[in-house]
């Protein structure tokens, strides 16, 4: 069991969880959806939106855009590297953590001066991956989405730390549903939205529009990617207004440092310190779970978009399917997820999300022997985006459990890095394998991928209980 609240090292649930010894009683389904109203959850929302915006930017749609400027899946499957970038914040998130930006700090606070930096360094780097041509200004398109990367990183640091100091732990599934359905809003607007904007600024109908399956790099226009790209770098102004009408959180009293020293120990050894303290032998066993429980969907996410080209689909079939409606479906399941983690557990949540990931992989391998079909891509979406909404509503209401409120943005930074370290290092190698062996066999083998995960759970469950998962 964990330590209570007043000793050192008590974890988030613990350190904001005063209630007796008795569990409370289950609240009402009127009560749980109300939850989504509160003032926390709103302003969750809007920030979602401002963290969701520039990952398909340096991502999934670049990587359609790079497909359609005519380079081969093997590089593109290479240049996803730059999403390591979120896999190892955690190495300045105690920086993030502890150092005050001067002017901003004093003005804003601690987490929304750091927002606000990162915003606005998103949305410069965005401009430069706007007037960047791929075909001729690869290497400046990849530092643009390598600068995007670290600045997105940097604003998640804050942003979870944001959230984790916003709300006690029995609404952080709330705020993870509501972080999502921004986020996800955000994903359809740089996913869907930024595919229209750039059909509608093309100078002449793509040979596509009239049933033609152009070979890559003969529909590219560089003119109509910089208005969709300059279009999304407007868009963080959603996240930028957030911050400055947003309240900081209480502040967490940290004890004075006596010299340098003593400062780079509390802020770089002392929150991994702590974890390894609470958790023991355990925290591999944590640490292990966290690092492969989205490996399915990030290592199949990385080709899902060269896929939609290389069968032909358009940009608004792309669009209003896997973007529109693929994002709404997640929507459905990220609400689901929150609300069923309130209620019956996160790790229960947890392990049905799991399941439902790895499988809805294999319904991509039909598809791909199946043939161009829009309805047939509408119920692969359909079951992918749910189960994936479900498990991440869960995931991250676990990782918020796991945090001690003193190293929020620390802790949370390197749960959430390891969660996408070797998914992303091995999602890098995905169009080698698929030019190597074909579309199916990929998807066949991103749900295998997906069965040590299932064991990882059963173990967690029975040996590391945390809150009241």
């Amino acid at each position: 069991m964990s330590p209570p609240s007043s000793l050192p090292g008590a974890s988030a649930a613990d350190a904001r969880d005063t209630t007796a010894a008795q569990p409370p009683a289950r609240p009402t389904w009127g009560e749980t959806l109300r939850v989504y109203l509160e003032p926390a959850s709103l302003r969750m929302f809007a920030l979602g939106f401002s963290a969701g915006l520039p990952l398909l930017l340096v991502l999934g749609t670049l990587s359609f855009r790079l497909r359609e400027a005519g380079l081969d899946r093997t590089t593109i499957g290479y240049l996803s590297w730059v999403g390591l970038a979120y896999a190892f914040k955690w190495c300045w998130a105690p920086l993030v953590d502890r150092l005050p930006i001067p002017l901003l700090t004093r003005w804003l606070g601690r987490r929304r001066s750091w927002l606000l930096l990162s915003q606005g360094l998103i949305m410069a780097s965005l401009v430069g991956m706007a007037l960047s041509d791929p075909r001729t200004e690869l290497t400046l398109v990849v530092w643009c989405a390598l600068a995007v990367a670290f600045a997105s990183a940097t604003q998640d640091i804050a942003l979870d730390a944001f959230r984790i100091e916003s709300a006690d732990v029995r609404h952080q599934g709330a705020l993870a549903a509501t972080y999502q359905t921004g986020y996800r809003l955000a994903m359809i607007w740089a996913g869907a939205g930024v595919l229209w904007i750039a059909a509608r600024a093309e100078v002449a109908p793509a040979a596509a529009a009239a049933g033609v399956v152009a070979a890559p790099g003969v529909l590219y226009q560089q003119a109509a990617w910089t208005t969709a790209y300059l279009v999304m770098a407007a868009s963080m102004l959603v996240g930028v207004l957030t911050v400055l009408f947003s309240r900081e959180p209480v502040r967490v009293a940290l004890p004075p440092s006596k010299n340098a020293a003593d400062w780079l120990r509390s802020a770089l050894v002392e929150p991994f310190a702590d974890f390894l303290k609470r958790y023991g032998k355990q925290a591999l066993l944590i640490l292990a779970l966290i690092g492969v429980y989205r490996i399915s969907d990030v290592v199949m996410g990385i080709m899902a978009n060269p896929f939609y080209v290389d069968m032909g689909y358009t940009k608004d079939e792309v669009a209003a399917v896997t973007k529109v409606f693929g994002v709404i479906m997640t929507l459905v399941g990220a609400f689901i997820g929150g609300a069923l983690s309130l209620r019956l557990g996160v790790m229960r949540v947890l392990m049905l999300g799991a399941i439902l990931s790895a499988a809805s992989n294999l319904l991509f391998a039909w598809l791909a022997g199946h043939g161009h079909d829009v309805t047939a891509l509408v119920l692969v979406i359909s079951a992918d985006n749910l189960s994936a909404g479900v498990a991440s509503a869960a995931f991250i209401a676990y990782l918020s459990g796991l945090t001690n409120i003193q190293y929020s943005a620390t802790q949370y930074a390197l749960f959430s890095s390891m969660m996408l370290l070797a998914p992303k290092w091995l999602a890098g190698y995905s169009g080698a394998f698929v030019d190597a062996f074909d579309y199916p066999t990929f998807f066949i083998a991103t749900a295998c991928l997906g069965v040590p995960v299932l064991l990882l759970i059963w173990l967690a469950t029975r040996l590391v209980p945390v809150g009241k998962t």
